[in-house]
């Protein structure tokens, strides 16, 4: 099969695009004849908000979104946005630099930053820009402390907690009390700086960072119980895999119920990491520990109230202010998060539940409202958007693209495919080292290191991934396809070592017994 999903861009990757580069006073290029215009910018991000968890997309008939509605109607859905890495760290350091994980090296939620990585906000602020970060920073270096690309900061160390937080503002620490909601706080303290820059006549960058909706799920008062009598539908894989049945049976989406299935034992090659996952903390059987995963279900989605309401707040702000027409106001997730599919919950996994993130952008000035966006998205694209709205060209180590154009229906050379990568982790060690393409129809992954087999979807006629066609003749001469585009990619970006790192955790039992 030729390569008709990929376009020559995405390997025409010069070698500064996966060496970590200089400063942001070199990087950073004024576009030629461009004049700044008074344009803020703010980007919120939250954690763990799958894709279709959305009011507007009715998943789930009874969760309310109101203001991510809003969003959508007064601006667009990028119905196709994905990450690079289905994980906190990477996705969220693959946004701040515009590059993929196994060039800044970010592969995991605990190893430090590398030296010399370059975030975005730092080519904003020689360009005039006030920036500030507010929450869930989650990436190497984690103490709470002040990042580089930062006028002001508050933030948390590590996850942080849904109530009474220990923030860390400008590099003092203040510890809350009087059950004080995390969401809110974070909310009101970037409305707050807004505010000061306005009255300052100064333009700004504001990097909203929610902790929700991350596991432990702790909606704020007025939300909790609001959901706990709803009834929840089963995914169609949600019985993937069910050990000792010929035919697996699929699962009605309307009724809940059981039906007779095709057989996905033989030629369609069942994975032995989805079944043992399945029997862990991060399947349905076991979900974190035996917390029965529906009741968990309903905690997340009072949880999301609180962030929807956060987008609320921005957006009424900047109305009030009159800035709503010229501030690209941009809303996604660090990673995706799965609910059942597969017999799974959480993330890592190039399953689409995994990899797709909710993704809303709002810029009256710039484009009209309600308008649906199917180009493929991702978050390395971040960092070149924001840039490009307020004039500046990207970083030459910046492998995404600006999505101004998609945004405004101007022609644009666009990909015709993604690239996920995601590597094994000590911690938590039931998902494997993975790396995939997906184009429009289909998708192939490639497992690394276990006795396993890989896995190869149509999406069109299979959007469930039900059924794993890696062994189907009619398929051999695209998987072969894609198998090479994969390598290509990896040539082509410096990802073909996959980046250790220094593992040094206190266990007591057989298999690490002197702890390395």
């Amino acid at each position: 099969m030729k390569t008709q999903y990929l376009h020559p861009l995405l390997f025409s990757v010069s070698l500064s695009g996966f060496f970590i580069t200089g400063k942001a006073e070199t990087s950073s290029i004024r576009k030629t004849g461009t004049q700044l215009k008074p344009l803020n910018v703010v980007f919120i991000l939250s954690d763990d908000h799958r894709y279709d968890y959305m009011g507007f997309m009715n998943t789930v008939p009874w969760l309310e979104t109101p203001h991510m509605d809003r969003m959508f109607q007064e601006g667009a859905h990028i119905k196709n946005a994905f990450v690079t890495a289905s994980l906190s760290s990477p996705s969220r350091a693959s946004i701040l630099t515009g590059m993929y994980s196994h060039a800044h090296k970010v592969v995991d939620n605990s190893a430090p930053l590398p030296e010399g990585l370059t975030f975005f906000p730092e080519y904003m602020q020689t360009a005039g820009y006030q920036t500030a970060f507010f929450g869930k920073w989650h990436m190497g270096n984690d103490s709470g402390n002040p990042q580089p690309g930062f006028h002001h900061w508050e933030g948390f160390q590590g996850q942080g907690e849904y109530y009474n937080p220990r923030i860390n503002t400008n590099g003092e620490w203040v510890q809350y009390q009087n059950s004080t909601y995390v969401t809110d706080l974070l909310t009101e303290y970037a409305i707050d700086f807004m505010k000061k820059q306005v009255a300052n006549d100064q333009q700004f960058f504001v990097y909203l960072s929610h902790k929700g909706v991350h596991d432990n799920f702790s909606p704020a008062k007025r939300h909790k119980g609001m959901y706990q009598d709803r009834e929840l539908v089963l995914p169609p894989s949600y019985q993937i895999p069910n050990y000792g049945l010929k035919e697996l049976p699929t699962i009605d989406p309307v009724t809940g119920k059981a039906a007779a299935g095709k057989d996905y034992y033989g030629e369609h090659m069942m994975l032995d990491w989805v079944k043992h996952q399945r029997e862990s903390w991060h399947g349905v059987d076991y979900s974190y520990h035996e917390r029965p995963w529906d009741v968990q279900v309903r905690n997340y989605c009072e949880t999301l109230r609180s962030v929807d309401e956060s987008i609320g707040s921005v957006l009424d702000y900047l109305q009030e202010a009159g800035l709503d027409e010229n501030t690209l106001v941009i809303y996604m997730w660090d990673n995706g998060f799965a609910w059942g599919e597969h017999g799974l919950i959480n993330k890592r996994h190039f399953y689409e539940e995994s990899v797709r993130v909710p993704m809303l952008v709002r810029c009256p000035g710039l484009f009209e409202g309600g308008k649906v966006v199917e180009k493929m998205v991702q978050n390395v694209d971040i960092a070149p958007t924001i840039l490009d709205y307020i004039g500046l060209e990207k970083a030459p180590q910046m492998v995404g693209y600006s999505f101004i154009p998609v945004l405004k229906d101007e022609p644009v050379d666009w990909r015709d495919c993604i690239f996920y990568e995601y590597y094994w982790e000590h911690e938590f060690p039931q998902t494997p080292t993975m790396h995939g393409v997906r184009t429009d129809r289909y998708k192939y992954i490639r497992y690394h290191g276990v006795w396993d087999t890989n896995e190869f979807f149509d999406l069109q006629e299979d959007p469930a991934e039900t059924v794993n066609l890696i062994a189907s003749p009619e398929y051999q001469e695209i998987i072969k396809s894609l198998n090479h585009e994969l390598y290509n990619w990896l040539e082509g970006t410096g990802g073909m070592n996959i980046p250790l790192k220094r593992t040094e955790r206190p266990h007591t039992d057989h298999r690490n017994f002197r702890n390395y």
